[in-house]
Order: structure tokens, then C-alpha cells, then sequence
């Protein structure tokens, strides 16, 4: 919704103050232009870009559009789960967790935290460090060295997109520059016609450079920004998932182990203690 917003007051202040001061639109409509410099942006970015950038970069874009799906209403869910889970195995054991998190998707408990439920990648992560935990694992430094490095990796796969969009907005203006001195030539090409018509040409290379630097900080620029700030944000709910699994590994109560993962999350999203409190009063149990 605010990138929506925000492209819309970008087009309308470029092109509203373009009018108002008495410039005509139908110059700017130079769709050869435009070609060249999409065109080259989009085969620069397919010869940058590995397969899997190439392959992911429509969901991201859906993603940075959407916005972080990851709110106040997720953490509480998130929490309240960590809570139910973490009681669980104080009270039973942590073997009473294998049949649940051996076929996560199937399970009862699972179920009954929806948002989470269908997020395939998050419950694999929560479930895959469970399942060590189950095994024994104990220490819970290294088990912090473990996460550390999934996280990053998954991060720097994310943020490679994002990167990959920031280098195009970076070289945009360049393609415009090509795209105006295209223009230049085919003008000087017609060095022989009418001011008129020499002028329609020499303002048609000049919307070439317009639009590169148009393109590069008003569109491609803000998008990459945009990307990479809902793949900060998607971290963090990971680092929710750590802090909770390392406070438990320690020993703490299941309520004292929430608390340490609410304290790790963003000011906007993070609900109050007694908020979480509340939740997990009312969590879901088997």
C-alpha cells in the first residue's frame, strides 16, 4: 500500500510540475527510448544475476509490496507458541515434541498457530533446531554459533535481490545517458531539417536522460530500499525464534523464555508483557 502511495506522489509531482509550469506531455512520449533503456537495464540484470536471483526476484518484489507479514498479531502468535512448546517439554520432556516436530505440517499443535503454520520456511527452522534439541544437543553457545549462521545465510540470499535491483538503479542513469546520445546521433543525422523538427529530436535524446534518472532514483532505487527493509524485518522473526530456543536451552520458565525473545524484537511490532502475558494465558494446549 505506501509503495503504491509513494510511486503515486512520485508520478504526480514529476509530471504535475512538468504541466504546471507549462511543459506539454506528449514530448515526453518517446517510447524507443524507453525501450532502450528497459531493455538494457532488464538483459543487464538477467547477465548479473544468478538463476536463483532471477527466479526469486517476482516474489520479492510481491513481498516489498505486500509489506513485512510479520505484525504485532504474528509475534503474539509466535510467542504464544514458544510459550505452549516450552511448557510442554518442562513438564513431559522434550521427547513428547517428536511426533509434532517429525511431521510438523500434520500436527495438532502446529495447527492451532495459523500464521506460522503456513509459513513453511519458518516452521522448518524452528522445527529443525527442536529436533536437535530432542537429540540431545545441549550447548546452547554453540547451538547460538548454528542459528547465527543460518540466519546470515538465509539473510545474504534475501538481500541479494535486493542488492541486485540497487546495482540497476545505480547503472539506470548511465543507460540513459546512452539512450540520449542514440538520440544525438539520429539528430545529427538530420542536421538539414527545420529548427522544428531538429528541436523535437534534440528534446526526444533529452527525455532519454530525464528518464534514466527518473527511473534510477524515483523507481528502481526506492524499490531495492523498500525490499531490503522487509528482509530486515522478516530476520527478526527469526532472531524471535533464537532468542527463545537459546533462553530455554538455559533453563529459564517457560515465561521468563517468552520475555526473553519479546525483548529482542523491533519497538513497532513488539507487544507489551502484558499483552504477552494474556496470549499465552489463552494459548492454545493438546
Amino acid at each position: 500500500m505506501f509503495f503504491i502511495i509513494g510511486l503515486l506522489i512520485v508520478i504526480l509531482s514529476v509530471f504535475g510540475g512538468y504541466v504546471g509550469g507549462g511543459g506539454h506531455l506528449g514530448v515526453l512520449w518517446m517510447p524507443f527510448e524507453y525501450l532502450i533503456i528497459f531493455g538494457a537495464a532488464i538483459g543487464a540484470y538477467i547477465i548479473a544475476n544468478p538463476k536463483h536471483v532471477l527466479m526469486h526476484t517476482g516474489s520479492a518484489l510481491g513481498k516489498m509490496i505486500k509489506g513485512s507479514k510479520y505484525d504485532k498479531e504474528a509475534y503474539l502468535e509466535l510467542l504464544s507458541l514458544q510459550y505452549t512448546i516450552f511448557k510442554l517439554s518442562k513438564s513431559k520432556g522434550m521427547l513428547v515434541l517428536e511426533s509434532h516436530i517429525e511431521n510438523p505440517f500434520e500436527s495438532e499443535l502446529f495447527q492451532k498457530f495459523p500464521i506460522i503454520y503456513n509459513d513453511a520456511h519458518a516452521m522448518t527452522f524452528l522445527c529443525d533446531y527442536l529436533r536437535m534439541m530432542v537429540l540431545g544437543a545441549e550447548n546452547p553457545f554453540e547451538m547460538e554459533t548454528l542459528i547465527d549462521e543460518e540466519i546470515e545465510t538465509h539473510h545474504k540470499e534475501e538481500m541479494h535481490i535486493s542488492h541486485a535491483i540497487q546495482a540497476i538503479a545505480d547503472g539506470t542513469p548511465a543507460l540513459g545517458i546512452v539512450a540520449a546520445v542514440l538520440g544525438v546521433i539520429h539528430t545529427m543525422g538530420s542536421i538539414t531539417e527545420p529548427p522544428e523538427v531538429l528541436g523535437h529530436l534534440i528534446g526526444g535524446a533529452l527525455v532519454g536522460t530525464f528518464s534514466g534518472v527518473l527511473l534510477a532514483y524515483g523507481l528502481f532505487g526506492p524499490v531495492a530500499a523498500s525490499m531490503g527493509a522487509v528482509f530486515e524485518a522478516e530476520i527478526k522473526y527469526y532472531q524471535c525464534i533464537k532468542v527463545g530456543l537459546l533462553a530455554h536451552m538455559q533453563g529459564n520458565a517457560p515465561s521468563v523464555t517468552v520475555e526473553f525473545a519479546r525483548k529482542a524484537l523491533l519497538s513497532e511490532v513488539r507487544p507489551t508483557f502484558f499483552e504477552v502475558e494474556e496470549a499465552t494465558q489463552n494459548a492454545p494446549t493438546l
